[in-house]
């Protein structure tokens, strides 16, 4: 049973391409996977925005992941990000 935090990340007016573009140039970049990382999903909100939940390990590892993602969220057009975090009871991956 994997611990951690659950971080979700609501982009309004955020778009499926910005999305694509951006996770692309993120998992090129030689830091990927980031220190931390465990499980990402992320789907169009209902509400005309982006919707990504991540998990980590901790919120430091969110945050200094953030910290180097930031010029890519830049780069795509990306519009400001609010994450909330949450201490999760259990992570399930597949293995």
């Amino acid at each position: 049973m994997e611990k951690g935090v659950i971080v979700t990340v609501e982009i309004p007016g955020g778009t499926q391409e910005q999305y694509e573009e951006t996770t692309r140039l993120i998992q090129e970049a030689e830091w990927f996977p980031p220190e931390g990382f465990i499980a990402h999903a992320s789907g169009p909100d209902g509400s005309g925005g982006w919707r990504i939940v991540d998990f980590f390990e901790s919120e430091e590892h969110f945050l200094a992941f953030a910290e180097k993602a930031r010029p890519i969220f830049e780069r795509t057009g990306t519009p400001p990000i609010l994450p909330s975090v949450q201490q999760a009871v259990n992570v399930m991956t597949r293995r």
